[in-house]
This record gives structure tokens, C-alpha cells and sequence, in this order.
């Protein structure tokens, strides 16, 4: 076996290779050209969006397929980040990357320097050279994140991971994958397609239920026509028209310019803000929410064609969950680009909140009883303690099972007057669906530990949205 360095190279085998980084990271991939450059959403491979063309992440370990790849792609190029968010690279051990074949016969090892403040770093590339691949050892690093991974492949790149608060701690991204009380689910970032420049819409909770939106439009609020363009489109779809509401285009307009003012498309713009919190800041309390942030159309049927023409875009666009919208664009700052905010949200009602917090307990018992085990009963003490915690994260914008005043999931159990004397927590944020934070609670061995244990048997569930993150779900388990 091979012991690679940094720039040291390595011939693969045909068929397929994986690379494994065992321990606290997440693994992430991206699918590139000659030019380096991702084509669009579905070039990245991430934990919560682990298969594309040629390649799936199953866990710590990528598998990649070359004569799979997509039309074009001759690079992939992997990168690890901490399990946790807000924690650096180098208080973590080292990651090792390991290159087996297809037969899972070792064909190298690589293990970079030890960083130090980096959060992210690029460990290898499987490159294209003729008719045959190799790999290449990197290990380089960004001590700005996913920002400066941006910078180096062109595009424009979410972090869906909530910013570092002081004391917080993960349970994504989207939360983070480890046992009960550290469990939660994380997203981590869309890469997008260059030009136009893009942050993909995030994925949130979506619900059910609801209202349909208010009949009438001020003409005020959409002078291009912004509403009859993307109505036509979601009738296309057989999806029910969205309203443009006031709060969603003053929150739009208010992320927009933050954008121009920076120079740079994000969720969170310089100013500590993000998109989400400036929607509920506006009034508007919402179930589910999405967004479109771009730069580079120049009028309002440019930027509409452009969402049509990108997949993730145009599912959100479409997606029938939302009835009200929000766009605003501003032609300004350090670039002189065009910067865009749309958004898109149905609005937070007790019915809604009640549906969506039932589907998680309903799916929730159905992997219990596919691993024969008995349904967990709704807790309305437990349920009060979930929600109210979901809360408290958006409201004191921390992550984490302890709370800044110290309490832990017992504590807040106890506290709405649950006598349970066994309690576990898992905690989730940015999902868009009950069924997308589930799914992403059973992908990782914590959370799912919890769901699965056999001397749980209530169950409570909260979510609150308008977070630095977007929406934040919380399971709390009692027996």
C-alpha cells in the first residue's frame, strides 16, 4: 500500500474506487470539469445529498465510479469538515484518508499535516489524464470555510451548517452525527451553477393544512410582474398560486442589498443576519420557507427563466407547499452586479404546526415498527419541553443540548413536569420536511439509536423557524 504526501500521486485501477476518512468529519465531494468549475446543485455530494452520477457517499466512505460520471466531468475532489460545527480542524485528530479498489484491497493512505484553525479541507482529487485516472493527495485548507472552497472552485457556496455561537454544540447540515445527546441532523453546502451565480433554495420544513393565499395582489409590490411569471410556471406544474405578500418582499429587499453591499451572495450576510431571521423579523412566522438568492439576471424574466432552467431552483419555485413569495433585486455595490432574494413561505398556524409535528411522530413509529418494535405514544409534557427548546434555539441563536443556562434535556423534561425516568433528545436544523429530518435522523447512527431504543415509549416533538439556520426540530424521548 502506498503512503501518499502532499501532491503525491497514485494510477487507479478501472472500475470503481473509495475513499474513506474514518472518525468526526463529514465527507463531501465535488464533481468538476478541466476547468475546475461544478456545473450545478447536483455536483456535489454531500451528507444529506450523498449520490450523483458516478459517485455515492455511504457514511465516512465516497465511492466513485469513473466511467459514470457525468458528460464532462474529469475531477472529483474530496473534502472533510468537522462533525461538529464551529469546531476546527486542528483540536480533531488527523484526518486519514483511505483509497481502496473495487475488490476493497488497500491502495493508499494519506494523511495530510496536522491543521490548525482550518474548517475545511480538501484532502485528494481523482483526476482524468488520457484514458486513465488517478488520484492526487492535497490537503489543503481554509481556515474561512466553505467561503474560501468557494473562491478556489468559482462558484457561490451555502453553508447550511448554523454559524459558530459560543458554547454551542451540535446534535447537519444538512445536525451532527453522534450518539443521543449529541445528535441532530446537518446539511451541508450547495455548490451552484456560475453563471448565473446562485445559492440553491434550501430545503424546510414543509406542512400542511394551511390557508390558501390572499386573493388580491397590491400592483405595488410586483411592477414586473414577478407573481403572473412564476404562477404560470406552477400551474404548469399543477401547483396553486403563490401571493406575493409585503413582508417577504421587504424581507427580500432588506437581503438583497446586505448582499450588494458585501459583494457576495450567503444565507447570513456580513451583517450577522440572516435571510430567515430577517422574515420573521418582518412579521411573517412561517411553516415552511425557501429561498432563491442569485446574481447576475438583469430583469425580472431573466432571473424567473434562470430558476426554470436549474433543477433545484425549479422545484422550489414549484413546489406546492408554499403560497406566499417575496422578491426584490438591487443593482449595487463593491461588484456592480444585480443581487436577487426571492422568497417563498406558507405562513405558521396551530393546525399546521399540530400536522407537521404528528408526521414526524408518525414516521418516526414507522421505522420502529419495521424494526418490530412498538409505536411511541404522543407526550404532551415532552411536547412542551421539545418546543419549547426549538424555541429557545432560535430565540438565544444557539445549537445545542444544553441550553446557554445550562439545562440539559432532563432538566427541561422535568421542568414542564414529565416524571419519565429515562430521557434521550435528538435536535435538527434547516430540514424542510418531517420526512427529509426523519430520513436524516435514521442516516445517522446517534439519532437513529434514540428512535430505535427499545425502552422508549413517548414521545414529544417541537419546531420553531426564523433561526440563523432556518427551522430547528426537536425530538425529546421519554420511558
Amino acid at each position: 500500500m502506498n503512503e501518499l504526501v502532499p501532491g503525491g500521486n497514485l494510477p487507479l485501477p478501472g472500475g470503481a474506487v473509495t475513499v474513506r476518512v474514518p472518525g468526526p468529519f463529514d465527507v463531501s465531494a465535488l464533481v468538476t470539469d478541466d476547468g475546475g468549475k461544478v456545473r450545478g446543485d447536483g455536483d456535489f455530494v454531500f451528507y444529506n445529498q450523498p449520490a450523483a452520477p458516478g459517485a455515492a457517499l455511504r457514511g465516512d466512505a465516497l465511492t466513485v465510479e469513473p466511467a459514470r460520471l457525468r458528460t464532462g466531468a474529469t475531477r472529483v475532489t474530496v473534502a472533510v469538515s468537522p462533525a461538529e460545527p464551529g469546531t476546527a480542524l486542528g483540536n480533531l485528530p488527523s484526518p486519514t484518508l483511505h483509497v481502496t479498489d473495487a475488490a476493497g484491497r488497500p491502495l493508499a493512505r494519506f494523511t495530510p499535516p496536522r491543521p490548525r484553525q482550518e474548517t475545511v479541507l480538501l484532502l485528494a482529487e481523482l483526476y482524468r489524464r488520457g484514458d486513465r485516472w488517478k488520484l492526487r493527495a492535497l490537503g489543503q485548507g481554509y481556515a474561512d470555510g466553505l467561503a474560501g472552497l468557494a473562491r478556489d472552485f468559482g462558484v457561490d457556496v451555502m453553508d447550511d451548517t448554523p454559524a459558530p455561537v459560543p458554547g454551542s454544540a451540535g446534535a447537519g447540515g444538512p445536525g451532527r452525527r453522534s450518539g443521543p445527546l449529541d445528535g441532530g441532523v446537518h446539511r451541508p453546502a450547495h455548490a451552484t451553477t456560475p453563471a448565473p451565480t446562485a445559492v440553491p433554495a434550501a430545503r424546510r420544513p414543509a406542512g400542511s393544512g394551511l390557508p390558501g393565499p390572499p386573493a388580491a395582489v397590491q400592483p405595488a409590490l410586483d411592477p414586473d410582474g414577478f407573481a403572473a411569471l412564476v404562477n404560470s410556471a406552477r400551474a404548469s406544474a399543477g401547483s396553486p398560486p403563490v401571493s406575493l405578500d409585503p413582508r417577504l418582499v421587504s424581507a427580500a429587499r432588506a437581503h438583497a442589498v446586505a448582499m450588494a453591499a458585501s459583494g457576495r451572495l450567503g444565507v447570513e450576510s456580513r451583517d450577522g443576519v440572516s435571510v430567515y431571521q430577517r422574515v420573521v423579523g418582518a412579521g411573517y412566522a412561517y411553516l415552511t420557507v425557501g429561498e432563491h438568492l442569485v446574481s447576475g439576471p438583469r430583469t425580472t424574466a431573466e432571473f424567473v427563466a434562470y430558476c426554470l432552467r436549474t433543477d433545484g431552483p425549479r422545484r422550489t419555485l414549484r413546489d406546492p407547499a408554499f403560497t406566499h413569495a417575496g422578491v426584490a433585486h438591487v443593482h449595487d455595490g463593491p461588484t456592480g452586479d444585480t443581487y436577487w432574494t426571492a422568497l417563498w413561505a406558507r405562513p405558521l398556524t396551530p393546525d399546521g404546526q399540530a400536522g407537521a409535528a404528528a408526521a414526524v411522530t408518525d414516521l418516526t413509529n414507522r421505522e420502529r415498527a419495521r424494526a418490530g418494535l412498538p409505536p411511541l405514544a404522543a407526550d404532551p409534557l415532552l411536547t412542551a419541553a421539545a418546543q419549547a427548546h426549538s424555541a429557545d434555539m432560535v430565540a438565544r441563536d444557539f445549537y445545542a443540548h444544553t441550553a446557554p443556562g445550562g439545562s440539559r434535556p432532563w432538566d427541561r423534561a422535568a421542568a414542564a413536569g414529565s416524571t419519565r425516568r429515562s430521557i434521550g433528545e435528538n435536535i435538527a436544523c434547516g430540514q424542510r420536511s418531517p420526512a427529509e429530518v426523519v430520513e436524516g435522523w435514521m442516516n445517522s447512527p446517534g439519532h437513529r439509536a434514540n428512535i430505535l431504543k427499545p425502552g422508549f415509549t413517548h414521545l414529544g416533538v417541537g419546531f420553531a423557524g426564523g433561526g440563523r439556520a432556518g427551522t430547528y426540530w426537536t425530538q425529546l424521548f421519554g420511558g
